[in-house]
């Protein structure tokens, strides 16, 4: 296969020939883990090959990406379109077992596409119970001549008791610039001004559009065809688990829950059933080591999408907001 050649100023992350031997140590394979599980791993296995080896309630967090019922190629390894009813059996085959991993007061996160997105809520509501539906603009891609463009997904929010699980809105609020400022007796009201503007801290809603798909100038891009932004993933991190706490995904893909996990200061476990992937998973995973830092989060807020500059010079403290 012909390599693909890159502009000069492209960041999307590659494993040259000599990384792989170096990188190779660091995934495990379904029989390492038996009877020696440990926390901090890439597993390079089928789900199934190695779910009854990973112990039972043990994750705080569940992010999954399962494949969406769409005909896709992940580098060889294909995905064909089912039947609506078909599709709802491959999820049981692997998310009962999955849902046994997780904690007593552990969350779980499913994401999905408006295609199959009520598929996984009939499947998750058969274990879990689901507090909420997140739907975020996917802004990426051409338009379409004859159908509304597809720019939505869907992230079910789903716990094991919804009278005890973790959630920290405290850590997931937002910045944004205000328009229209309202003062009382000539004062900011639930606002500050700064140097790049007027600025409001705010709760976070199950909608977002803030969020950035991953291109060729972030380096955290690689060329996972259905790789999810650091930044959507964080907000589910820090929402839903504490420092310390484990997180898992069974389908790591190019490994950016697992990165974010590091970053945020979270154990994590990931299984992935391509090789290449897995690679792809643990540079991040090295370099997170070096670079902690998650685009559009920053000052312990989530910024408004394409606000680089303002984050370089609004600077204001985390107050509560309206």
């Amino acid at each position: 296969m012909t390599e693909k050649v890159r502009a000069g100023r492209n960041r999307t992350l590659t494993v040259s020939e000599e990384e792989i031997p170096v990188l190779d140590k660091c995934i495990l394979s379904a029989d390492d883990i038996r009877g020696a599980f440990s926390d901090d791993v890439v597993i390079n296995a089928d789900l199934m090959d190695c779910i009854d080896d990973i112990p039972i309630e043990y994750f705080n967090l569940i992010i999954i990406d399962p494949p969406y019922n769409l005909d896709k190629d992940f580098h060889g390894k294909k995905f064909a379109k089912m039947q609506q009813g078909a599709y709802e059996d491959y999820l049981r085959s692997w998310f009962y077992k999955v849902c046994d991993k997780l904690a007593p007061n552990g969350t779980l996160y499913m994401c999905g596409d408006w295609k199959c997105s009520s598929s996984m809520q009939r499947v998750i509501e058969e274990r879990l119970t689901i507090v909420n539906r997140i739907t975020w603009q996917r802004e990426k891609g051409r338009g379409a001549k004859t159908n509304w463009k597809n720019a939505m997904e869907d992230i079910w929010f789903a716990v094991k008791n919804p009278k005890d699980y973790y959630f920290d809105v405290e850590s997931v609020k937002m910045k944004r610039k205000v328009i229209a400022p309202y003062r009382v007796d000539g004062n900011p009201k639930d606002w500050e001004a700064t140097e790049a503007g007027n600025f409001r801290i705010t709760y976070p809603s199950n909608f977002w559009d803030d969020i950035s798909i991953p291109f060729w100038s972030m380096p955290e891009n690689t060329d996972h065809p259905t790789q999810k932004p650091e930044k959507l993933y964080a907000k589910l991190v820090l929402a839903s688990s504490k420092p310390g706490d484990r997180v898992f995904d069974p389908f790591l893909g190019s490994g950016t829950a697992a990165v974010v996990a590091r970053k945020l200061g979270r154990k994590y476990c990931g299984v992935e059933v391509n090789r290449e992937y897995c690679r792809w998973a643990v540079k991040r995973l090295r370099n997170a080591l070096e670079d902690s830092t998650i685009q559009g989060y920053a000052d312990s807020v989530f910024w408004e999408r394409n606000s680089l500059n303002d984050q370089k010079t609004g600077k204001v403290s985390k107050k509560g907001g309206k």
